[in-house]
């Protein structure tokens, strides 16, 4: 790693989170994509020993900002992160990140949230008052449409920055927002929400929702090697969908088979192999997680036997 700055000529810059709570499930996915590195002690960038990529670790925050300006090709973050980004940087023809896939995990909502106890009840309450946020692009763009400004990308009427021209109070603070309300600091705060557990302990309770995310591939404009860019994407979707879905397999007499297809359709269609038992059928088919358990039961019900489920390593599927 003495030459870092030219091992990294050449390859395609992949930001992934340092930290937080994106960070174990977007390693978890790497691995499962088979993106193999080792990441040394105190540096955030790890070349890939089986592909022709670094991964650079940066804060979920500043990954969008990296990307749109091409400084990397692809990236992993929150879509709050994203919207974040593009409230302050609006895109242009060259600058700005395209979303290439959903990825599932990560889900949380950007609420304004009031004091449980206190005088509001909605979000024109506000208006005028002091709000805090780690998210103050997206905070001014929410105010100034409450307050009656147009919004066009990023900014209001005549091309001035939104901040100017508020009657809102919004001020950034980077952490422990929740806390702003109970020290005197905010009327009002607007903050990221996943379970609730947080936002009910310090007393407040949500009266909107700015936005909700969950964490999302990007890429840039003109990443450096696109067949690669698709290549990594690809993996990822076989992943996900390896990770929502089991097989099922059973046998069925071949006169219940079209009643079975119907509770085990499959992505596609099932597949279908004669026994060598006069009559009989084994079927395969995947099927989603959430509804496995009762896919069993009502093909249990219907006479199908020797029901396994087993899990999907990857996939590739449409």
């Amino acid at each position: 790693m003495a030459n870092l700055p030219q091992s990294l000529e050449g390859r395609l810059l992949f930001a992934v989170p340092k930290k937080g709570r994106l960070q174990q499930a977007t390693l978890d996915l790497l691995a499962g994509s088979d993106i193999q590195f080792r990441r040394e002690t105190r540096l955030d960038i790890a070349l890939v020993k089986n592909h022709n990529i670094a991964l650079v670790f940066l804060p979920a925050a500043d990954i969008p900002t990296f990307v749109g300006e091409g400084r990397v090709d692809l990236g992993i973050t929150g879509r709050d992160q994203v919207a974040e980004h593009e409230a302050t940087s609006p895109s242009t023809e060259y600058t700005g990140v395209e979303e290439v896939l959903d990825l599932g995990f990560g889900k949380c909502s950007l609420q304004v949230q009031v004091p449980e106890k206190g005088p509001y009840t909605d979000a024109k309450d506000l208006v005028g008052k002091n709000i805090v946020t780690s998210f103050t692009g997206l905070t001014e763009q929410y105010f100034a449409r409450l307050e009656g400004h147009v919004v066009e990308n990023g900014f209001t009427n005549g091309g001035s920055p939104t901040r100017r021209k508020l009657k809102t109070k919004i001020k950034f603070v980077g952490g422990s927002v929740e806390a702003a309300c109970a020290l005197g600091v905010a009327d009002g705060i607007v903050d990221l929400v996943e379970s609730g557990e947080t936002m009910k302990a310090a007393g407040l309770k949500a009266i909107d929702t700015v936005v909700t995310s969950t964490a999302v591939l990007i890429k840039s404009k003109r990443p450096a090697d696109q067949k690669l860019v698709d290549l990594i994407a690809s993996r990822i979707r076989g992943v996900i969908s390896a990770q929502k879905y089991v097989l099922c397999q059973y046998n069925i007499a071949r006169a219940l088979l079209e009643d079975a297809k119907r509770i085990t359709p499959g992505k596609r269609a099932p597949t279908v192999t004669t026994l060598d038992a006069q009559g009989w059928v084994a079927v395969s088919a995947m099927v989603e997680k959430k509804v496995i358990a009762n896919s069993m039961d009502e093909l249990t019900e219907l006479g199908a036997t020797d029901i396994l489920v087993l899990a999907i390593a990857n996939s590739r599927t449409e």
